[in-house]
This record gives structure tokens, sequence and C-alpha cells, in this order.
């Protein structure tokens, strides 16, 4: 008997695997998540407090945040809007082939690629719409009277890594994120009210607009198509596993080629060695605006991706203070990482526990093409929480200058943060004056993606075997 083409074999294992993939990913195990009501909880720079309304008592100062933090001293409700409104990107299926494979989803392989468009999506919205901005069809998406988020009685439970639990958020069901026209329980008159989207609403427009960009297909500027194809430069295709760093310079490659006229405005840069070079960033992604500050009629802004390395096997306590330190900050939008296996986007602290979006969670691909697309599957109704310790050590931060000016504060408040308690330790990544050409850095960089390209048999047969795997970070 005649064997089989290797290239069949492969195809059907691919479909096989993904679907899967499809079925594992497709629904979401109900884990509580719990919140201390006597801690602060950072959330991409802003500072929120649990303590119950009405109550005599003082909230907790936000003790070790950053000076440029926001201090928002109010309920959980705030919170729950704030992090709502944040764009959540996760596996997909059924979507438009990707090119060169057979595959038409990316269930176990590419959260890290979900979890860079999740952090890019953040510095859009800090570009167009500012910190400051919520969705506001957020009380709609899921009613604070549900189950979704409610109270936690007791505080005696010890199924969870946090303790003095106080709130206590569960993950979203299937149907928490369908249409909100498919809800029973709500009269004609007021679907229609919750449906309509307001035409003059700007803000509205480019939520929906950024929400387009990252869509699944072709067309998509930073759809998984796009990123897929850009990440053949690195020695990568459809299946295969991507990690933190290579994903940062897939994202400054797509911000790059954008075509469209409102993106012409903004650029990313990438760190070299874990070093910001000043100059090349003042140079090449900002425009120097009159006396140092800001013109509201320029446009010109940065994202400074630094994929960084917080220690060997696993990650080192020394660099807790650090990463929290920067999660504090206003400018921050993030940090691309998770634990060994699973990427995730972390988004904020509380205490030692990291607050994150999770990408692994498989829904049905949207015609984002579509006026009126549905917005529900792209927002996450509740955070997760980990403990610091699990942390896998590769990842990478993600910082937002909209101007020279803001880009001098970014050097100072992150210079203060930078500082180990631990003096044999070095920082966790640094600012150099200069060009990174003067440190001869661009010619070794260049090399190395140069050799990346030309990825042996036996290297890529090891890459097949993993992206069989959930997944494996760098």
């Amino acid at each position: 008997m005649k064997d089989s083409d290797p290239d069949e074999v492969d195809k059907l294992k691919m479909k096989f695997m993904s679907a899967w993939h499809n079925v594992k990913y497709g629904w979401v195990l109900r884990i509580k998540t719990k919140f201390s009501r006597n801690s602060p909880v950072f959330l991409l720079g802003k500072c929120y407090h649990f303590k119950s309304e009405g109550t005599d008592e003082t909230a907790p100062s936000c003790m070790g945040a950053a000076t440029n933090t926001k201090l928002v001293s109010n309920n959980a409700h705030q919170f729950r809007k704030d992090f709502i409104s944040r764009v959540w990107l996760t596996y997909r299926r059924e979507f438009p082939q990707l090119k060169g494979s057979s595959l038409t989803t990316d269930c176990g392989w590419g959260c890290t690629l979900r979890s860079g468009q999740m952090l890019l999506a953040q510095s859009l919205l800090l570009h167009f719409l500012g910190r400051d901005w919520v969705w506001e069809d957020v009380p709609q998406m899921v009613p604070m009277e549900s189950e979704f988020f409610k109270l936690n009685i007791s505080e005696s439970d010890d199924d969870d890594d946090d303790d003095n639990a106080g709130f206590t958020f569960l993950p979203p069901l299937e149907n928490s994120l369908q249409d909100i026209s498919q809800q029973p329980d709500l009269s004609i008159d007021e679907k229609l009210s919750l449906n309509t989207v307001d035409a003059t609403s700007e803000d509205e427009k480019l939520h929906r607009t950024i929400v387009s960009w990252l869509g699944d297909s072709p067309a998509a500027t930073f759809g998984i198509h796009r990123l897929i194809e850009l990440g053949e430069n690195s020695g990568k295709r459809a299946g295969d596993w991507y990690g933190p760093s290579v994903v940062a310079h897939i994202l400054r490659r797509a911000v790059e080629d954008a075509v469209e006229p409102e993106l012409q405005g903004i650029t990313v840069y990438v760190a070299q060695d874990c070093t910001v070079y000043i100059a090349d960033v003042m140079e090449k992604h900002l425009q120097t605006h009159e006396h140092g500050m800001p013109n509201s009629s320029e446009r010109n802004a940065v994202v400074i991706l630094i994929p960084v390395r917080l220690g060997g096997e696993k990650v080192n306590p020394e660099y807790k203070e650090i990463v929290k330190g920067v999660l504090s900050l206003e400018f921050c939008v993030g940090i691309i990482g998770g634990k060994p296996k699973q990427s995730f986007y972390f988004v904020g602290f509380q205490d030692d526990s990291l607050i994150y979006m999770d990408p692994h969670y498989c829904q049905s691909v949207v015609d984002v093409s579509l006026e009126d697309f549905p917005l529900e599957s792209y927002h996450c109704p509740s955070p997760k929480k980990m403990p610091f310790g699990k942390m896998d050590p590769s990842c990478t931060i993600g910082l937002y200058a909209s101007s020279q000016y803001y880009f001098e504060q970014i050097i100072d408040e992150v210079t203060k943060v930078l500082i180990s308690p631990s003096k044999d330790n070095y920082p966790i990544f640094t600012f150099s004056k200069g060009h990174a050409k003067d440190y001869e850095v661009d010619k070794h960089c260049t090399m190395k993606t140069e050799s990346a390209v030309q990825v042996s048999g036996t290297r890529r047969r090891k890459a097949e075997r993993l992206s069989n795997e959930e997944f494996v970070l760098l």
C-alpha cells in the first residue's frame, strides 16, 4: 500500500488539532476571581479602591504608585466599567483560511498574537480616545445585578490564591457575549434602544474603527491574517509558536505598513537588547513641538515595546515591584506575557497578584465589515488574577508617548521604578542616550533577523511539534 503524501497527513493532523482546540477552548470553566476590599487595585495607570460606599472607612492609599498614576478612590463599579472598556481579543474560529495553511482558526497556538493585539488596541484607544474613555454600552453588556459581578458575602473561601477576598468576579458564559438583541428578558423597545448606535458619537465611531482594524479577515490592518503574513520575515507561519519578542517586531511592521490616514500619526519602536535608545525615538518616531509641549493639532506618537526577561527558568521575585511600578504608570499599555505554555495580556495588579485578560476562549468570527457589527465579544466582562510567581520570565512591556514632551516624562517616571530593591540585579531595561548605531546594535540585530529567516529543517520540524502543544513562550 502506497504511503500517504506527507503534506496530506500534516493537513489532516492540523484539521484534527484545530477541531479539538475549537472544542477545548469553546467553553469557560467558572472559576471565581476575588478582589480584596482592603488593598488598592491598579489598572493601566489608574488606582481603584473597593471600600463599601456609605461607610466611614478611609480608602487605603495607593502606596508605591508612580507620581503620574491617576488616583480614583471610588467603588468597584468604576473599575468594572474601565476594565470592560478595554478591547479583548481571543481565539476565533471559522475565519478565512490563513495564508500558506489550511487553518481557519488560531486556537491552541495564537494566544501571544492575541495578547499583542490587545496591547496594540489599548495603545490605539489611548491615541484616539484617551485614558478616561469608557464604552457607553458597558452597563447593558452585563447588568450589575447579574451573576457576573457580585459581592462575595463570605470571606472565608480558600479556593483561590488570593486572600482577604471581598469582591468576586465570575468569567463570562457564552450567552453573556451574545448580541443584546438575543436576550429574551428585554422588551422590543428596550432591545432596539440598546442596539441603537449613535451615529453622531465620534468616540463610538473611533471605538468601532479600532476593533475593525483588529478583525479576523485578510483585509484587517492588524488582523490575525496580516500578522501571520508579517511573521514570515521571522521564519514563522500559521500554527507555529510565537514569543513575545517576535510579536513585538510583527506589531512594529504592521503599524509601519498601515495605509489608513488615521494611523499615519503613530509608530512603534522596539527596544534592542533591553535598551531604549533615546535619540532613535526622538528623531525617528516623535516630532519636536514648540516649547517642548504637545500640540493638539499634531498626532505624532510612539508605542515603545521592550522585550525583557525577568529571570532564568522562573521569574525573579526581585523584579516584582518593578513590574508593579510599570503597570501603575498611566502611559503603560500593558505587558505581553503569561505563564509557561499560555500567553496573557497583563493590565494591572492587586497586592502580589497580576490582573490579566485571557485570550484562551474560542469564539465565532465576527464580520467587522458590517456597519453595525456586534461589539460584545470584543469586551471581557470579568478580569482574572494570577500570583506574580507564576509569571513566565519572557515578556514584552508596552509604553505609549503622545509627544516628545511625554516621552521625556516616561524616561523620568520609568527610571524611578526600574531601580531594583537588590543591587545584585540589573535593571530589566534601560534608557540610553544616542543611537543604536553608535553601539553597532543595528548591525547585530539585522544579522540575527536575516539568520532567523533561514530556519533549518531540524528546527522547522521541532517548531511543528511544538505547534501541536498548547503554547510555548520563548
